[in-house]
């Protein structure tokens, strides 16, 4: 994010429009929805601006443009069609610290107008920086066809209670999760089918009726996925915007841990090879805690919590403090991971069935059981192996595995910084050295590897 995304309050605030055209137009327009006082400066007016000059709905100062004209303002937008006067615009503007926006010249603004939707009260503003304006305006018609203008007057019944709910629930916590109640009930539907007055009346019933007792705390025990956003669930995405505290480790991508509620307290508990924040045993104790004291507490997880994820352990814990729980399953890395490296873990001609396997063993050895491994016709995937490959390669070729198994590691699977080392069992262990690939990573063993060369479809952009 280069930009801070901020909405600016300019009513009967002084703004200046330096030009004359429809394009200025079109920003003298968007300020006055905003309420601001707006001077336009030009030489000359188009006919829509000269009609609003003339009924006394903008001022109008039919001059040249000359720095001390933007002295008042509080902000000043440049739309002419002549380069070197939207530069001096700029110029000056930055030199009063006053805040600039110059039309279709990211490089000279210090401010964007993004692509609106208008609910008012609710507004909505998306932004490209400057590099897709078009795009911002695709986007925009895309959402103006999931949110309907009752939005709104849902906003306008909620601020009519604000007051009376804040002084109802003496706690931020309280309230929030009495808004959530309503917002996700039948309140919001009364609204849609034009029953406002019932809406009111729903709404005061349900402030009589509930008290403001103790919260009741929960946990969810969400799989992250391997790394790609996009692969979320619906009902984790959901759960990730509710919760009130995010318990998480260091499988889960940055990408992910954007998507989590922004006011949520975070946790970082750790959670990679022979380093961890709290140990695991400590992190259960810290879930039921939190859950106890009355928190909607999210633990997330990279991938799956029951393949590899201990969530089992957790949830063990929760139910021996009575802590109420519901688990989310994510997409495990050996799927998503193995999917986005173009490599299938089952293939009628290959494999038929697939090992998942953790690379050591809660005593940090990698006495793994080799006789199973090296069974033919199938996959073996390692969580957690690179550490022990050298070792795990070896130990394969010695049960009789062919040296010349194709094998691959991936190295942060389904993002933007994939990286695939392919090779044999044999050299897989050195090329992966030599290539400085690091955790978190996934091995694959098996004949299904050599399918990556013509299956292989996703190519990371870095």
């Amino acid at each position: 994010m280069q930009a801070l995304p901020i909405f600016f309050n300019i009513a009967q605030r002084p703004c200046i429009v330096i030009g004359g055209g429809d394009v200025a137009t079109r920003k003298v327009l968007m300020l006055r929805k905003a309420q601001g006082q707006i001077t336009v400066i030009s030489p000359a007016l188009c006919d829509e601006l000269r009609v609003l000059a003339e009924q006394g709905e903008i001022a109008y100062v039919p001059a040249e443009f000359h720095a001390e004209q933007l002295t008042s303002a509080c902000l000043v937008i440049a739309a002419t069609d002549d380069e070197s006067v939207n530069e001096a615009v700029s110029i000056a503007a930055k030199r009063l610290n006053i805040p600039v926006n110059v039309v279709d010249a990211p490089a000279l603004c210090t401010f964007t107008m993004g692509s609106i939707i208008d609910r008012s009260p609710i507004v909505i503003a998306i932004s490209s920086e400057g590099n897709a304006p078009v795009l911002a305006r695709h986007i925009r018609s895309k959402i103006e066809t999931m949110l309907p203008a009752a939005y709104g007057r849902i906003a306008n019944i909620a601020g009519e209670f604000r007051e009376q709910v804040k002084a109802k629930f003496t706690n931020m916590p309280a309230r929030r999760r009495f808004w959530e109640d309503v917002l996700n009930g039948p309140l919001v539907e009364r609204v849609l089918s034009g029953q406002e007055h019932a809406a009111r009346e729903l709404l005061a019933s349900l402030l009589q009726q509930t008290e403001d007792a103790p919260t009741r705390g929960e946990v969810y025990l969400v799989g992250g996925g391997p790394g790609d956003p996009d692969l979320l669930t619906f009902r984790a995405l959901r759960l990730m915007q509710q919760c009130d505290v995010c318990v998480y480790d260091k499988l889960v991508s940055k990408e992910v841990m954007e998507l989590v509620r922004r006011d949520a307290e975070l946790v970082f508990v750790g959670k990679s090879r022979d380093q961890h924040t709290l140990p695991q045993e400590e992190i259960n104790q810290l879930l039921a805690r939190l859950a106890l004291e009355g928190k909607r507490v999210l633990r997330l997880k990279g991938g799956d919590p029951f393949i590899f994820g201990r969530g089992g352990e957790e949830i063990e814990t929760l139910m021996q403090h009575g802590v109420p729980f519901q688990v989310v399953p994510g997409i495990t890395a050996a799927n998503g991971v193995s999917t986005y490296a173009g490599i299938p873990l089952t293939h009628r001609d290959y494999a038929q069935a697939c090992l998942f396997i953790t690379g050591h063993l809660k005593d940090g050895t990698v006495d793994l059981d080799w006789q199973a491994m090296a069974r033919p016709n199938q996959t073996v995937v390692i969580y957690m192996g690179l550490v022990g490959l050298a070792q795990i390669c070896s130990n394969l070729i010695a049960q009789g595995v062919s040296p010349d198994m194709p094998a691959a590691v991936i190295q942060q699977g389904t993002t933007q910084k994939q990286r695939v080392v392919e090779s044999t069992l044999q050299h897989l262990a050195a090329e992966v050295a030599a290539a400085g690939l690091k955790p978190p990573s996934l091995t694959i063993i098996g004949e299904v590897v050599k399918l990556r060369a013509r299956l292989n479809w996703f190519t990371p952009a870095e």
